[in-house]
């Protein structure tokens, strides 16, 4: 190969790199190491390495993701002036919601700058059915292969842009009764975002009755497959594991883990185990697939599984499984040798990601809760609480805090990476964060 053919790959894969095109960037990991990293440390009310804060109006827990220069962004507005959103998480029932007609909207915005270059009205409709409180009718993570952007608005549908903004298809997944497993008509609304898979669309839609999997044609919308799943309701979103001979689609659901052939939408295989309320996001390193189930009062298994299983699972498809410790909202992370779980009370636990051996367990702050999943980069963890609190600690055998940043608003969302850039995404804006 010649000097200037390497040069162009070098390029070419240094671009790809900066991408972040999904929950949690590229295969949910997590994690991008780049040339350029992130700060440690910055002060939003000094404007210290904040390179711009632009406003999104409406409620939206969905993360950004980025493609090339820009960033995409989901919210819905309401059109009552007085509509609902609890924080802190009371902790008790609590039924308050907004069914006001809503406006479910999807931003561009200029990675560099943060000026909004378009915004685009999916649907203009009131809500099919409530949100709890704590949620937003915008969770769910959008997601781009460069050539689309995805955005699932859960029971308004699913709806596909060019970048541009120019509308190229719509599918309605119908109404999902999303809600608690033990007060089935106590409405919480949906969370799980799509994913994009070679020329497939994937969707989770678990709900009360009729939870399925299924495939849309990226390209047009229209559907693919669709396999039913017998399971109650659930929030997390699909992850594609592509292996040497195969690849699986992993899901989280409620009593199971289970995997799919994501031509056929065929199940695979199963692990009987997990909570009745399910939210972390599977995804693969290490040439393992790491699960974790952990509603916090009850069942939290975390599974490092060895992939090509099939049928009910057998123990030695294990790599190693613990059944405490699964966090209940954040999804873990593998950064380097160590596997990560920040819980949903801000208690953080590294263990040896190969053989799932404990190494520490610390506290971080005051106990604040945790939505957010980490992120990683320049051997550095960001872990963002609700109340708007950035945690940098040291990746490695010891626990080290390098920072503790303050965003000044509520963050719910899992921030993105990209070029030496934190993006996140707080209560009323979305934030550049880079030297």
């Amino acid at each position: 190969m010649s000097n200037r053919a390497i040069f162009a790959l070098l390029l070419a894969t240094a671009a790809f790199a900066q991408n972040w095109p999904s929950f949690r960037g590229p295969g949910a990991t997590g994690v991008l190491d780049a040339p350029r990293n992130p700060p440690t440390s910055w002060n939003i009310a000094a404007n210290r390495n904040l390179a711009w804060r632009t406003a999104i109006p409406g409620l939206g827990h969905s993360s950004p993701i980025v493609w090339g220069d820009r960033v995409f962004v989901t919210t819905a507005v309401s059109s009552d002036p007085k509509s609902v959103f609890q924080y802190p998480l009371a902790g008790q029932l609590d039924r308050r919601t907004d069914l006001a007609k809503h406006q479910f909207k999807i931003y561009c915005l200029d990675k560099h700058t943060g000026k909004i270059l378009w915004e685009k009205v999916a649907a203009d409709l009131a809500p099919r059915v409530a949100r709890h409180p704590h949620n937003s009718y915008a969770s769910a993570t959008p997601a781009t292969d460069g050539k689309r952007v995805v955005a699932s608005f859960g029971s308004e549908g699913l709806f596909a842009f060019d970048l541009d903004g120019k509308l190229l298809w719509r599918q309605d997944v119908g109404p999902l009764d999303q809600g608690a497993f033990d007060v089935p008509d106590y409405k919480w609304g949906s969370a799980s975002s799509p994913i994009i898979y070679k020329d497939l669309v994937i969707v989770q839609c678990d709900q009360q009755k009729g939870s399925f999997l299924a495939a849309f044609d990226a390209a047009t919308g229209q559907p693919r497959w669709r396999t039913l799943r017998d399971a109650i309701p659930s929030w997390a979103t699909p992850t594609v594991y592509q292996g040497t001979e195969r690849a699986e689609v992993v899901t989280n659901g409620a009593e199971y883990f289970r995997g799919y052939d994501p031509a056929t939408g065929a199940e695979l295989w199963r692990i009987k185990g997990t909570s009745m309320i399910s939210v972390p996001t599977p995804f693969a390193a290490h040439g393992l697939i790491y699960l974790a189930s952990g509603y916090y009062r009850f069942i939290q298994p975390i599974v490092a599984l060895k992939p090509g299983a099939t049928g009910e699972v057998p123990a030695e498809r294990v790599a190693w499984r613990t059944e405490k410790g699964a966090p209940y909202l954040p999804t873990p992370i593998v950064y380097g040798d160590y596997f990560y779980c920040f819980n949903h009370r801000g208690v953080l636990t590294a263990y040896n990601a190969q053989n799932g051996t404990r190494i520490y367990e610390q506290r971080l702050g005051e106990g604040g809760a945790f939505a957010s999943s980490p992120v990683a980069a320049g051997g550095r963890l960001y872990a963002a609480n609700e109340d708007g609190d950035i945690y940098v600690v040291k990746a490695g055998p010891a626990f080290e805090l390098l920072a503790i940043n303050k965003m000044d608003e509520v963050v719910m969302a899992t921030p993105a990476l990209t070029d030496g850039m934190l993006i996140v995404r707080g209560l009323s804006h979305v934030f550049g964060i880079a030297e």
